[in-house]
């Protein structure tokens, strides 16, 4: 009897064993799987905490930011295009408008912006050279024929911001999200400019009643081009302003426009009023072309 209860242990022992090592199997396979459900959500909770929220739920209704970009043909031309048209590229409802200093739009402009990705229209007027001295404003021009553009094209039914966006700048992508809320001229901070860390426009109690500068504190406006956003409407409310060529100084160009379209009082101060760094006045360094020959050596041409 007691060699036939062996002998059933025996032969069931092995079965037994392997049914209490699945259960022990799965149970650690669930606990893991819980364990990393767990990790997962609080990961997929922080990245939603971080992710900034978006004010504007249709993408398609958001105002288009017409971004005005003087350029003009110099050894880091290119490089320069293209490090704005990667931060371009990813803002929505955008529009790059860049005005060539140039009789005609060169084939290197054209060829990079068919190919950048941002939705743009390309102008072009050739500085007079008469106003090419030192000392003298720059990209006037430029800037008056994107506004006469934006005057031909759009009308009061399109909602828009226009900011002028220099080649020698880099922007934050937080930056055109402070901007698109602008409903007549937002200012905000500058970094690197005006032999400063940065420049501010000072705010208290949510009005802009000064500014923080190295250069010129007497300007009724005393802000970096890279420091204000105009409304759309505006700009076509108001067509004869526009930047100044005659009797202008260098450094009062944005001074001189913001006079024919605001007063200080109605500034809306944006970043944080205006305590948040969001563009920077970065320019490329001067390039060294010490050893390059004075005619074209290489058997192929490379665009640079």
């Amino acid at each position: 009897m007691k060699s036939v209860l062996f002998s059933r242990f025996f032969i069931l022992l092995p079965w037994v064993l392997i049914v209490i090592i699945m259960i022990d199997v799965d149970t650690k396979r669930s606990s893991v799987r819980n364990t990393a459900q767990f990790y997962l959500s609080r990961l997929g909770n922080a990245q939603r905490h971080e992710r900034p929220v978006s004010p504007w739920k249709n993408r398609t209704a958001l105002p288009v930011i017409y971004a005005i970009t003087p350029t003009y043909s110099r050894a880091v031309q290119k490089a320069e295009l293209t490090r704005l048209s990667n931060t371009f590229r990813q803002v929505p409802q955008f529009h790059w408008i860049v005005v060539e200093d140039s009789n005609t739009r060169t084939e290197l402009v054209s060829r990079f912006l068919a190919r950048c990705g941002v939705p743009y229209t390309h102008l072009n007027i050739f500085t007079p050279r008469r106003f090419k001295r030192i000392g003298m404003p720059r990209a006037t021009e430029q800037r008056n024929t994107a506004l006469s553009w934006l005057r031909q094209h759009r009308s009061l039914k399109d909602a828009g911001v226009v900011f002028f966006a220099d080649d020698d700048n880099t922007y934050s992508l937080e930056l055109f999200e402070e901007m698109r809320s602008t409903r007549r001229v937002a200012v905000w901070p500058v970094g690197l400019v005006g032999g400063r860390r940065y420049e501010r426009p000072l705010v208290e109690k949510g009005k802009v009643v000064g500014w923080y500068t190295g250069w010129r504190a007497d300007r009724p406006f005393a802000i970096d081009m890279a420091g204000f956003a105009v409304n759309l409407h505006v700009i076509l409310s108001n067509p004869r302003a526009q930047f100044k060529r005659r009797g202008a100084k260098p450094g009062m160009q944005e001074s001189d426009f913001l006079k024919q379209i605001t007063k200080v009082e109605d500034l809306e101060p944006k970043a944080n009023n205006c305590t948040k760094v969001l563009v920077w006045h970065t320019r490329t360094e001067k390039v060294n072309l010490g050893n390059e020959p004075k005619h074209h050596q290489d058997t192929v041409h490379i665009e640079v």
